[in-house]
């Protein structure tokens, strides 16, 4: 009895030609060889089982080949080619990145690139599911791909290339693989069933390549599956049964039932359906993609995205055309709510019948909301209602500066005059003598204030601020020299009493006064001037209280101050001590140079 080997590996593609849906890698591939243009360096990604490692495979078979045809393709008759194709060739090795993805195992690895290969031109290194390295990993593997000897190829293989990083990536040339096309899997599925005598229909195949989603590996081991269980016969209806597929026949009855509101035939045609074992959510799933297709055969434009097999094609077209697409897209999205919803019902069958009820009175929900032809007339009727205009108020004059206001013919009202006197740079600045004048409010035409206030209030608010200008006047000081020194030194003994770190800084600064209500704080340094700066505001409040005037500010500088600054020794270097040897004894040099020594400083 022959050992039994799954048609994955069976039939794995030996040649270019061979391989299924990848025409625009393997086309570019034997170009690169035939005209000796290959790069030290691949990238293959792309989805699970569409030829990556076959590839990578077949590429490092043919570069070795004693004897390529003029297609590029290997002859699989030389040396070279029949130790490759009974796995004994030694230019050829296969790392697993997904169980060897540690710094030590890609550092035994640059080890092996240095020794040139015995036989043959290149030595091929393939690293399959290459994004399972580790960072540290992949940059000790950085230098060797970036330069590697003349006789290296390196050839990674990923499932998941944004894992990659970005320095591995600039360093390869990329083939981005396709998912293999249901026509493409069926052609290649009749031509096994061909070779190993199955009797297959082509709506089984058909079945299997759409279960397989563009995975060459899932599909063929699909079919060794139901082979086995079938006994070499492959029908549409087993292939159904051992898939776990629902028939599309079911989803027509239950159209059929949705369309003419008949909920009893629907809610019958679910419950066979549920008696043969198919989940709720199996269901709901199916019904989505089935109205979707539905929905993409009401337009020929996209009608090519339509994938169902070929012998219900028609009656897929034919129902497109019967429903209405508001239908369509509303039931869509019934269904998609519904399955969102299904894993936290607590009773899954309720939750598919309520599905099902809201489908079946569907069409009868969409008529009630559909907007009477006579709306859009009776909007189209309506006309903004007219405001008339209102006249704006005229304001409030004070009765003592009574307004004449012209007659111009015009309704539009004259604003009160109100001017302000120009604040001079002293009052700016700080409180003068005549800070009471200068506080003073003129107005000719007086509006009433908000609020119902009398202008009396305000007349004695300035009366009162008058006054304690006139009161604070007598006890405004001016700087001086010894003034300022003594209130910074008692603001310094206060902050020593609080034990706050920056009184030394305070002792250590200079004073310089600019004028009657500014001076400098000059520091030595960066540190004593944050310190300052740190309690700025809470010194200027103690200083313009000390001397009664608001007007008092200052700022901190640094500069260099001479008697600040200390002599400090700085250690001599390597170069400077050997200078001071020499220096003092002379016959040190004489030994260096007689010896031709050369120092390191």
């Amino acid at each position: 009895m022959d050992k039994f080997i799954v048609s994955a590996r069976k039939y794995r593609p030996q040649d270019f030609s061979t391989v299924v849906g990848q025409s625009h890698i393997t086309t570019t591939l034997k170009n690169a060889i035939k005209n000796n243009q290959l790069a030290h360096a691949f990238l293959f990604c792309g989805p699970r089982g569409v030829g990556k490692t076959t590839c990578a495979r077949i590429l490092a078979k043919t570069i070795n080949c004693e004897n390529p045809d003029q297609y590029g393709e290997a002859c699989n008759k030389c040396h070279s080619c029949v130790s490759f194709n009974e796995g004994t060739s030694l230019n050829i090795h296969e790392l697993d990145a997904a169980s060897n993805n540690s710094v030590d195992d890609i550092r035994t690895l640059v080890e092996q690139v240095r020794f040139a290969p015995q036989a043959g031109k290149y030595k091929v290194y393939i690293i399959d599911e290459v994004h399972m390295l580790s960072s540290s990993a992949f940059n000790a593997f950085l230098k060797t791909l970036e330069e590697p000897p003349s006789y290296a190829i390196f050839i990674l293989a990923t499932t998941e290339k944004h894992k990659i990083l970005p320095t591995i990536l600039s360093r390869c040339q990329i083939f981005d693989f396709k998912r293999i096309t249901t026509a493409d899997t069926v052609e290649h599925l009749q031509d096994i069933c061909n070779k190993e005598d199955i009797t297959a229909e082509k709506a089984a195949l058909q079945v299997i390549a759409q279960k397989s989603e563009g995975c060459m590996r899932d599909a063929l081991s699909i079919l060794d599956k139901i082979v086995s269980f079938t006994n070499g016969e492959l029908s549409y209806k087993n292939t159904l049964e051992h898939l776990n597929i629902l028939d599309a026949d079911y989803y027509f009855k239950l159209l059929e039932a949705m369309q003419q509101q008949q909920l009893s035939d629907a809610l019958l045609v679910y419950d066979d359906i549920n008696r043969k074992g198919f989940e709720g959510d199996l269901v709901l799933n199916g019904l989505a993609e089935f109205i979707r297709n539905l929905l993409v055969c009401k337009d020929e434009k996209v009608a090519s995205l339509l994938e169902v097999v070929e012998s219900f094609r028609d009656k897929y077209i034919a129902a497109g055309k019967a429903v209405d697409a508001a239908w369509l897209i509303s039931a869509l999205n019934v269904l998609n709510e519904a399955e969102i919803n299904y894993k936290g019902a607590r009773n899954k069958r309720l939750h598919v019948e309520l599905a099902l009820i809201k489908l079946s009175y569907l069409g009868q929900a969409l008529q009630l909301t559909a907007e009477p032809a006579g709306k859009k007339k009776a909007l189209e009727s309506v006309r903004p209602v007219s405001f008339r205009n209102i006249p704006a108020m005229e304001p409030v004059v004070s009765r003592s500066t009574p307004q004449t206001v012209p007659s111009t013919g015009s309704s539009a009202p004259r604003e009160p005059k109100v001017s302000v006197p120009a604040p001079t740079p002293a009052s700016q600045d700080r409180p003068s003598g005549n800070g009471a004048e200068g506080a003073k409010l003129i107005v000719e035409a007086g509006v009433k204030p908000a609020g119902g206030a009398s202008l009396g209030s305000l007349s004695k608010i300035r009366q009162q601020f008058s006054s304690r200008l006139q009161n604070n006047e007598t006890q405004i000081r001016p700087l001086e020299t010894d003034a300022l020194a003594k209130a910074w030194a008692t603001y310094a003994r206060q902050l020593r009493e609080n034990k706050n770190p920056a009184v030394q800084s305070l002792e250590m600064a200079a004073l310089r006064i600019l004028d009657a209500s500014n001076f400098e704080v000059v520091t030595s340094n960066n540190l004593e001037q944050k310190f300052i700066e740190q309690e700025k505001r809470t010194l200027s409040e103690f200083l313009q209280k000390e001397f009664a005037n608001r007007a008092i500010s200052f700022t901190v500088i640094v500069e260099e101050r001479p008697d600040t600054e200390e002599p400090v020794e700085r250690p001599l270097n390597t170069r400077e001590q050997f200078l001071q040897i020499v220096e003092q004894y002379p016959l040190v040099k004489e030994l260096k140079d007689r010896l031709k020594l050369e120092l390191d400083y």
